[in-house]
């Protein structure tokens, strides 16, 4: 995974998380998913920006996730996950991808 921006992987992890939640109606899955990729942004973050970035990062992924839910109430399921793995993908680009 080396090769693959931190950005992607994380905005992955958003949106595989609900999308595996959802069509195997199995939450726990979804979050599986989530974490997983999740776990391997916050190496990534860590290896390209060091410990604290990781860190601001890695808070936003878990509010991303967290704050996805009342948006969902206000704009619907699909884009409320397309909204915070856009911001996710947006902060992590700028703190650290966009440094290679």
């Amino acid at each position: 995974m080396a090769g693959v921006p931190t950005s992607v992987i994380a905005a992955t992890g958003l949106v595989g998380g609900y999308a595996t939640a959802r069509w195997t109606r199995k939450r726990p899955l979804g979050g599986v998913a989530l974490a997983a990729a999740g776990a391997v942004a916050a190496k990534g973050w860590q290896e390209k920006a060091g410990n604290a970035t990781a860190a601001v990062l890695s808070g936003a992924y878990v509010a991303a996730f967290a704050g996805s839910h009342p948006l969902a109430k206000k704009i619907g399921a699909w884009p409320a996950v397309f909204a915070v793995a856009g911001g996710v993908a947006l902060a992590s680009w700028v703190a650290v991808d966009r440094r290679k």
